[in-house]
């Protein structure tokens, strides 16, 4: 919590007393209403609250005092809600982010949600989830009090920077996974990574449910379409816009990459499979040959071809010994073994 004029924080007593309160309070509520009153006097002073997890009932004592449609309120309180950016009449705005976080040790996707509900002269964040927190963009926009004067849209592009930088961080992480499991479906060595790459869509498709909604609204911001930005700061929306239109890109392109490696790996595997059966069918065929020799001269006749002849054993033998050579041979040129 914090209200900021020119850059520079203002009523730091006040936003204390709202801080160490741990929740809005009709005392402390009252205070952010006072400290509203006195920021619509200048457009560079603004409110910025963040909240973590909030009731129903904050929000609704916010929305009461900032005029915020109850709507926004549910989207911004649902989990599940759709990564979005809606405007109302006036200069009123609610952006839904789903951040997104890479851990390394796991290879895999954490996901949160960051809602910004912005006026002109307050910005609210409510954080569903362990992941997202802020203190640090706060930190850093602070410490640029040229631009904290231009308002509540710089501590948008503040957030939203952060946001999209996870965008790329994840996307850039992904692309160096996709790389190892090219690797490994395609060298000599035949490995089962089918699990893995399943993992690794999965990964994607986190990533690409958080940008592709927001597609549309980054084309406007690199076209300068989006209003009520300050001058100042059309070029930093512009170059948020190309981030998160390059990490679309990425998304798309990783997909359809992966759809080929899976494709090639169960080629590969069909393929390794059926030279499994070939070579099991050839060893069962030379293996055949003597036994069904061995079997018929086994059998208990008096009246068999060679039996008084002395050199029946070793021409049974030799017979046997030709045919096994001549089908080895056969199977080998056929790339059977």
């Amino acid at each position: 919590m914090g209200r900021y004029c020119g850059g520079a924080e203002v009523d730091a007593a006040q936003s204390q007393v709202i801080r160490s309160a741990g929740t809005l309070t009709p005392d402390a509520v009252s205070l952010v209403h006072a400290m509203y009153q006195r920021a619509t006097a200048d457009p560079s002073d603004f409110l910025w609250i963040a909240l973590a997890s909030p009731t129903r009932k904050e929000l609704d004592a916010l929305a009461g005092v900032f005029g915020i449609p109850h709507l926004w309120i549910s989207d911004a309180l649902n989990p599940r809600q759709r990564a979005k950016a809606e405007f109302s009449g006036g200069d009123g705005a609610l952006i839904v982010f789903k951040v997104v976080v890479y851990d390394e040790p796991t290879s895999a996707i954490e996901t949160g949600q960051i809602s910004l509900l912005v006026g002109p002269s307050y910005v609210i964040t409510v954080r569903l989830g362990p992941v997202g927190s802020l203190g640090q963009v706060r930190l850093d926009t602070t410490g640029r009090p040229e631009i904290l004067a231009l308002g509540p849209a710089s501590a948008v592009h503040a957030i939203a920077d952060a946001i999209v930088d996870g965008y790329l961080e994840a996307a850039d992480e992904i692309g160096k996974d996709l790389d190892t499991i090219e690797e490994n479906v395609f060298s000599p060595a035949i490995t089962d990574d089918s699990e893995v790459i399943y993992l690794l869509k999965r990964e994607n498709l986190e990533l690409r449910r958080a940008v592709s909604p927001l597609v549309p609204h980054a084309q406007r911001l690199v076209e300068g379409r989006v209003p009520n930005i300050p001058e100042e700061l059309r070029t930093h929306f512009h170059d948020l816009g190309d981030h998160l239109l390059r990490v679309n890109d990425y998304v798309e392109s990783y997909e359809s990459l992966l759809a080929t490696i899976l494709q090639a790996h169960n080629a590969r595997q069909g393929l390794q499979q059926n030279t499994d059966m070939r070579k099991m069918a050839a060893y069962a065929a030379l293996l055949a040959v003597p036994t069904a020799l061995a079997g018929i001269y086994g059998m208990n006749f008096d009246y068999m071809p060679e039996l008084g002849w002395r050199f029946g054993y070793p021409a049974a033998l030799l017979v046997m010994a030709t045919i096994l050579t001549l089908m080895y041979r056969a199977f080998k040129r056929s790339k059977w073994l």
